[in-house]
């Protein structure tokens, strides 16, 4: 399976801010963007103008990195948003919200999202009741996700959970952090998702 294996620093002292791709490490003084607010490379201090390409380029990065999703299955879910009624860039971010594993991290049952696809990849969590290992598996309403028997034991994992207990849960999940289940009540609305993206640059990218 392909999968980002660089130093993932890098890619947000490439788009210019802090994506929060580490967790814990992004609000510390350990972070490098903290140090080196600069693009990656030889050429990274140089100024550089945009085009109305690279601004629409950068914007799909950014989002893509967000969530830790490679080129071809960002394009597979930009299509499939567009198949759907509605907005295609709020569908784009609902598709992205409905990963598995990005709902394990807004669950607080991870430090990050990389985290939660390695904790669903290793068979930690069921949805309504089927232990899944795939980390865009995507989520409907209506679904259970929970964290499996023997995990839910384990010392390390509970202290991650422990420690992202003060994570506000989305209203569109209705967790109960005591027995580390949530219920897909519905889909997001835009509002909700705390994201920098501007997802009419990525629609109006993929529509050239």
């Amino acid at each position: 399976m392909a999968r980002y294996t660089a130093a993932v620093c890098k890619q947000c002292r490439r788009e210019g801010q802090k994506l929060f791709l580490k967790g814990e490490k992004c609000y510390s003084a350990k972070c490098p963007y903290t140090h080196r607010e600069y693009a990656p490379g030889q050429h990274g201090q140089g100024r550089k103008k945009s085009s109305e390409y690279g601004i629409q380029l950068r914007a799909k990065q950014k989002t893509r990195r967000y969530y830790g999703v490679l080129e071809s299955q960002f394009r597979k879910y930009f299509e499939m948003a567009a198949r759907q009624q509605g907005m295609t860039g709020e569908n784009l971010l609902k598709i992205l919200e409905s990963r598995l594993d990005n709902v394990v991290y807004r669950l607080g049952l991870a430090h990050s999202r990389a985290m939660a696809r390695q904790l669903v990849r290793h068979g930690h969590f069921t949805v309504n009741g089927i232990k899944t290992d795939i980390p865009s598996f995507l989520v409907k309403e209506g679904d259970v996700v929970a964290v499996t028997e023997n995990t839910s034991k384990n010392d390390n994992l509970k202290a991650v959970f422990e420690a992202n207990s003060a994570r506000p849960v989305p209203m569109w999940l209705d967790a109960d952090k005591t027995n580390m289940t949530a219920k897909v009540i519905r889909m997001p609305e835009r509002d909700e998702i705390d994201l920098d993206v501007a997802v009419n640059l990525i629609v109006e990218l993929y529509s050239k």
